[in-house]
């Protein structure tokens, strides 16, 4: 019999079946669940065959053979709720898209423990969360830097928090992802277009930052120069570029454009080095960078395809008052 609140699945081995590992097999008959919900459900003891209890993930199913899963009710996120004003673009039972604000912090993390968007989610979707790895809370497949503004999704439920991260994972190779950003940064990279791919990992000398460094994770960035921005002696001193992300690591395009010597304007851990170049700015610039106090960066361009329709999405978001100032002011010189 089961509990209360407590659900129970079955999925029936037919032929093509024969053999097959009981975690896999169950993934693919009960798509609602993620795999690694299962593993642990079959671990815990909650997956029953005609012959007893199963408890080995490995486990080859027979032909015929009946599998019931107990899946227990939904636990409740271990971070708090919070009543956080978020900018919605996209909502239905699957998927949230949110047009992040600077200064939000994407998950709780030591130092910052609540304030984030995942609190401020499980405050806006309430019952809609239909439970990640068997917690009622938002599924977090890809992150923007605290200081980065823009769009980012969010899967509700197992089922879109797997197909999401799969898309994530594949880097749009399959198609339907797509990930590009509004990037102020100093001077005019040569050529006006091109291709970064270089490894980044953990700065050596550094908790908090990454670097390009040997040993790390292949990472590689697409830009584009959109705008050339005159300073005040008529020479060019900073550029408007479009960045598209291939793969998505750590600060990657922070990093990157560091690397080739362009590190973005406002970004005080990546271009130490390049703060006196606001000097050559007009007065109404340097003061539009000091009101932004921020990298100037902003995920402007989120494509994916649904989890559950299969249709190709695609929002886009305006840069921030803030960050359009400074392109404004960059502009008038």
């Amino acid at each position: 019999m089961p509990k209360a609140n407590e659900k129970i699945e079955t999925a029936v081995a037919d032929a093509d079946d024969k053999g097959a590992r009981l975690d896999r097999f169950l993934a693919q008959k009960l798509p609602q669940l993620s795999r690694t919900r299962l593993k642990a459900l079959i671990l815990a003891g909650e997956v029953t065959t005609s012959g007893g209890t199963i408890k080995d993930p490995e486990y080859r199913v027979k032909p015929g053979e009946s599998v019931e899963v107990r899946v227990p009710p939904l636990r409740a996120a271990r971070p708090k709720a919070e009543k956080i004003p978020l900018d919605v673009i996209h909502e239905d039972k699957d998927v949230i898209v949110i047009d992040k604000p600077a200064g939000l912090v994407v998950h709780p993390a030591p130092g910052n423990a609540a304030g984030t968007l995942v609190n401020a989610l499980i405050a806006h979707c309430g019952k809609s969360l239909s439970g990640i790895g068997g917690e009622k809370r938002p599924g977090i497949v890809h992150r923007l830097d605290k200081e980065t503004s823009g769009l980012l999704v969010v899967a509700k439920n197992d089922r879109a928090h797997r197909s999401l991260a799969a898309q994530f994972a594949d880097h749009g190779k399959s198609g339907g992802l797509q990930r590009r950003y509004l990037a102020l940064v100093w001077g005019v990279p040569s050529p006006l277009q091109g291709t970064i791919d270089k490894p980044i990992g953990r700065d050596p000398r550094s908790r908090v930052k990454m670097s390009v460094r040997t040993g790390g994770r292949r990472a590689v960035t697409h830009y584009k120069v959109r705008k050339i921005f005159k300073g005040k002696d008529g020479k060019p001193v900073a550029s408007l570029l479009e960045c598209e992300l291939e793969t998505g690591r750590t600060h990657q395009i922070r990093v990157h454009l560091a690397k080739i010597g362009h590190p973005l304007l406002g970004d005080e851990t990546y271009g130490k080095g390049f703060q006196s170049r606001a000097s050559r700015l007009s007065p109404a610039a340097r003061e539009a960078l000091k009101v932004l106090g921020r990298q100037a960066l902003h995920a402007y361009l989120l494509g994916f395809m649904h989890p559950a329709s299969g249709k190709g999405l695609r929002f886009e978001s305006n840069p921030p008052k803030t960050l359009a100032n400074l392109i404004g002011a960059l502009t008038k010189g």
